[in-house]
């Protein structure tokens, strides 16, 4: 008898602190099941993520907390709120999520996306410092993506003989053309031959992380949760695509090791690095924030950050052109005018080039990649709209719910590139509320780079060849993979070659 009361006193008080007591004093949201939270939610290949953020901030408010296994996340879901809270106090939210996974895939505060503190700030300081060394956001990068754009524009040229249409995946293209501009940076070689291998091995490591339906699970794992018999397989699976990712960086970075002379000046990012270690070393200066694991979870951060976005993004851009051909034939239509037959397209090409300008800024806010924001942690107690979020509290800019709200974007779910232009149909128009690099003092510091990837790499594709449905076939499947980013399922396109008469 006394068990029996025990037990219902127990049961009893858990489902008070799971049901109110834990949740007092937070934005409202939905009622979290005990243990998974709203995680379940978001479970299922059918399951459209924002429009999920969008009913519930229709039903909560602007600020509004989910449940991601026992941890509160407060999602901020309106423009405003976003600059209040991200933007002018945004030294209050420069803390990153912390738990058992992220500690343990990673190696504990490491790297450059998830780290936080002094680490943080000195490693993003030393790699923009590099970035700009190296002539991100200048010609001499223009130039390097040109370059790779055009070897990849002739490889798919090969395919094509004759003025014939040829059905093709362009992942393959695309993948190799994003990895040489970012393997270039990080490594400072180009993938060939048996590096070309080793890195398409490691992109499918990648890929089948970052599309895991079971990733959200993984990452709400704990010290027990990843023994039992389902989840310690998706664990294993995890740990093993990490372990096969950072020894391929560890192996690039030992064979810097070997070649790397310091009165030398650096070439890539690798020998940056090692040439600073050097440094401080040299002046007897610390280097705790520049250890070797740390060097190689940087250039994980780096190196796989940098293909995957953008990668992302170039396929969806090649996605929404088969399935809206009126849209691709406006594209050709501005390059013939504005381009002629020129064969390359540059920087400087932009300006006048306003309506490819608008299609990219339509594909990224109608992609939406990142559906989750990289959740960010409150430093101190702080004030989000009418609320006081404490401090060690998970938050997140919820920039997809912005992206297709119809205050800002009518019609959000069509895509009309028009949207970004004046009303003379030619004038570029900014609008604040397209954020696709975030926003904040962790904001992406690839977003210029990715910005010049994308033009350059879009514009010359679209200026060589035209792509379609291919005869027969069902239009593509438009619903994103769930995942770390949103994907596209596997598709492929009918292409020809655009013709110079």
């Amino acid at each position: 008898m006394f068990a029996i009361v025990l037990l219902t006193v127990l049961c009893g008080a858990y489902l008070v602190h799971n049901f109110y007591w834990k949740r007092r004093g937070l934005p409202p949201g939905p009622t979290p099941w005990p243990v998974v939270g709203n995680t379940l939610e978001f479970v299922g290949s059918s399951v459209d993520v924002v429009a999920k953020l969008l009913e519930w901030k229709q039903r909560y408010g602007p600020v509004y907390t989910l449940w991601m296994g026992t941890e509160a996340f407060v999602h901020v879901a309106d423009y405003d709120v976003m600059q209040e809270t991200f933007v002018k106090n945004a030294d209050a939210f420069t803390g990153r999520w912390k738990n058992f996974a992220v500690d343990e895939l990673r190696g504990g505060n490491m790297g450059i996306i998830m780290s936080e503190g002094s680490l943080w700030k000195e490693q993003r300081r030393f790699s923009l410092r590099v970035l700009r060394d190296f002539g991100v956001g200048r010609s001499i990068m223009e130039e390097n993506i040109l370059a790779e754009a055009s070897i990849m524009n002739a490889s798919v040229n090969k395919q094509l003989a004759n003025g014939e249409v040829k059905i093709m995946d362009l992942k393959p293209f695309i993948d190799e053309c994003i990895g040489n501009i970012i393997n270039g940076i990080v490594f400072g070689f180009r993938l060939e031959d048996e590096k070309l291998k080793e890195f398409e091995k490691m992109k499918a490591f990648i890929d089948r992380q970052v599309t895991a339906a079971s990733q959200m699970v993984i990452f709400l794992m704990g010290p027990i949760t990843i023994r039992l018999p389902f989840l310690s397989s998706l664990w294993k699976e995890s740990k093993n695509n990490f372990d096969e990712m950072f020894g391929y960086l560890k192996r690039n970075l030992n064979e810097h090791r070997q070649t790397f002379d310091p009165d030398a000046e650096p070439t890539d990012f690798a020998y940056a690095y090692l040439k600073q270690i050097h440094q401080l070393q040299k002046q007897g200066e610390s280097i705790e924030n520049y250890s070797d694991h740390q060097m190689a979870v940087l250039a994980f951060d780096l190196w796989g950050a940098g293909l995957e976005t953008t990668i992302t993004t170039l396929r969806w851009s090649m996605l929404y052109m088969v399935t809206n051909p009126e849209v691709q034939d406006k594209v050709h239509a501005e390059l013939r005018e504005k381009i002629g037959d020129r064969k390359e397209i540059t920087m400087a090409d932009k300006s006048s080039l306003t309506y490819v300008t608008a299609v990219i800024n339509e594909v990224q806010r109608c992609a939406n990649i990142l559906p989750l924001n990289v959740p960010h942690r409150t430093l101190e107690a702080v004030s989000v709209g009418k609320y006081l979020i404490p401090e060690d509290v998970v938050i997140v800019p919820s920039i997809s719910v912005v992206h297709m709200e119809e205050k800002y974007f009518p019609e959000p779910r069509k895509f009309k590139p028009e949207r970004f232009l004046q009303s003379d149909g030619k004038t570029l128009k900014k609008v604040d509320q397209l954020m696709p690099f975030s926003l904040g003092k962790r904001q992406c510091m690839g977003e210029s780079l990715a910005r010049m990837e994308l033009f350059l790499i879009f514009a010359n594709f679209m200026h060589n060849f035209h792509v379609s449905i291919p005869k027969g076939q069902c239009p593509p499947n438009m619903q994103p993979i769930n995942g770390a980013t949103s994907q596209p399922h596997n598709f492929s396109v009918a292409i020809k070659r655009i013709s110079s008469d």
